[in-house]
């Protein structure tokens, strides 16, 4: 029982004055965005074309380059007093000569999917599971080279421990020996393509300070960061909801102090790296088709087609979107064409998060505040030229070789100046006629790749002074991590969420974030 003082008192410390701290907004920083429409496709596609012509047309682009590579490297190169020189084609290659040729590189792996076992599945019981790798154990593959003429074995000490996957375009020095091989003493590949200026594109269409010319008068951010996360996996349970509403709370600045909304503060941009939705159920086969009763409801077979995963996918877009600027990739799992390159994801899917995007049909004057983007995508952000993809080239490249670099297939594929190096062989793809688009015409300042096994990072460099930040994106369902780059050094780190287990094996109300720099 209190007195009546102490009821005063209690009183008093209700009443009291709310004190005179002042709390700083803070706001989040700006994100000049200048995307690119490299990988967009015509409205009418079609798929009557072979796919021989995209062989043609990437060794037609990328032969003269390496050519040019190749000759200032063995320009003048001898082995036993023999002087290298160059042949036009590979059936100009004679037995016992020294010389260098161009092509594009053909795998011939049994292990390899093929077009006939396709079509041979319907008479199948069931379909053979996917295979990890192509490399067959006893080590019965070969690589070939390959131009309009015909087709070269290689072979040799040089070739053994190397990344080369069907579609890359290479020039060997050698000769032929008895047995008909090529005998590889040296290869060369295109190596990495011109690289802009950083604000090159935002420079070209930015007002100038006079007529005359004059550096343009624009404001450009500083010490921002982008998020890119992949892998969200998003199933629609209940269950996986805690870990993303710690990662939105977060990026939001609901989740911590004062220090930590001014480190989120500065993320300018959120960038999905495809497999945001979690892969949809396996597709039933004829006769599973032909027993199921339909029970259609509101246009849709409810037991066929599950509305909750892009449901809670746009619920959590259109939570972030009032806040910050997203990229939507999408990947081998998200609602989107299976070949590459991916198109967009249909506004459709997103009924609250697409008041933050054009209308479909219509150019934006700016570009959109949510972007859903192509798979791979590649434009500017905060002025350097950056390029993504959802993983599935990454993925089918780690098929043909014994080692799991990442990195190492990444830097492969820029050296190469192909994106998609295996398609169409292993990887599908639309049948491109006039132009293949997976040709990379510019090098970019980063290179990212989504839904990889671990977050990888590196720093690499090219012969006219380009320098490419590597990074792989680990699935965000799996590790739960984040990575944040870093827009004036270019230096990537993690950010980590983790759920922790109660006594009772419930999952604890507290996150656990840990951050982490490579």
């Amino acid at each position: 029982m209190t007195s009546d003082r102490d009821e005063g008192d209690a009183g008093d410390d209700l009443l009291r004055a709310p004190s005179g701290r002042e709390c700083p907004a803070i706001t989040r920083a700006s994100s000049s965005y200048n995307p690119l429409q490299t990988f967009h496709l015509d409205a009418e596609k079609h798929y009557q074309q072979q796919y021989a012509d995209l062989y043609f047309l990437r060794l037609a682009r990328l032969k003269p380059v390496v050519e040019d590579v190749a000759a200032e490297a063995w320009d003048g190169f001898q082995i036993a007093g023999e002087t290298v020189r160059r042949v036009e084609r590979v059936l100009d290659v004679r037995q016992g000569e020294l010389c260098w040729v161009a092509g594009t590189v053909y795998m011939d792996m049994p292990l390899k999917p093929n077009i006939l076992d396709d079509i041979s599945k319907d008479h199948w019981i069931s379909a053979p599971p996917p295979r990890e790798k192509y490399i067959s154990p006893d080590g019965t593959h070969w690589a070939m080279l390959e131009d309009e003429s015909g087709r070269l074995r290689l072979t040799g000490a040089t070739l053994e421990g190397d990344i080369l996957v069907t579609g890359c375009i290479i020039a060997v020095m050698g000769t032929e020996n008895a047995n008909g091989d090529f005998e590889v003493v040296d290869m060369r590949f295109p190596d990495l393509a011109r690289q802009p200026q950083r604000w090159e594109r935002d420079d070209i269409d930015a007002p100038t300070k006079a007529a005359g010319g004059g550096k343009p008068i624009v404001a450009r951010p500083k010490g921002t960061k982008v998020a890119i996360l992949s892998g969200l996996g998003i199933k629609g349970d209940e269950a996986e909801g805690l870990r993303n509403d710690i990662f939105m709370e977060w990026l939001l600045g609901e989740a911590s102090g004062e220090s930590e909304q001014a480190t989120v503060g500065k993320i300018s941009r959120l960038i999905l790296a495809g497999n945001s939705l979690a892969e949809a159920a396996p597709i039933p086969s004829r006769e599973e088709l032909a027993g199921k009763k339909s029970s259609k409801k509101y246009g849709y077979d409810s037991s066929a087609y599950n509305p909750a995963p892009t449901s809670h996918l746009d619920n959590l877009l259109s939570t972030l979107l009032p806040s910050i600027p997203i990229t939507l990739i999408p990947g081998a799992t998200d609602p989107a064409n299976v070949s590459l390159p991916q198109q967009p994801i249909h506004a459709a899917m997103f009924p609250h998060s697409r008041a933050y995007a054009a209308p479909p049909g219509q150019p934006a004057e700016q570009p959109d505040w949510f972007h859903s983007a192509t798979n791979p995508w590649e434009g500017d952000v905060d002025g350097w030229r950056m390029l993504g993809t959802g993983g599935q080239p990454v993925d089918d490249i780690f098929k043909y070789v014994e080692g799991d670099d990442r990195l190492a297939m990444m830097e492969r594929m820029l050296r190469w100046r192909c994106v998609a190096p295996t398609a169409p062989d292993t990887l599908w793809c639309y049948p491109f006629q006039d132009k293949d688009q997976f040709v990379l015409e510019e090098c970019p300042h980063v290179f990212f790749v989504g839904n990889q096994p671990r977050f990888e990072t590196a720093l690499i460099s090219g012969p006219a002074g380009q320098t490419v930040r590597l990074i792989a994106v680990p699935k965000f369902k799996e590790t739960g991590e984040v990575v944040l780059v870093d827009v004036e050094t270019l230096e990537a780190e993690t950010m980590r969420f983790e759920v922790f287990e109660g006594e009772e094996g419930r999952k604890a109300e507290g996150p656990g974030m840990e951050r982490e720099r490579r």
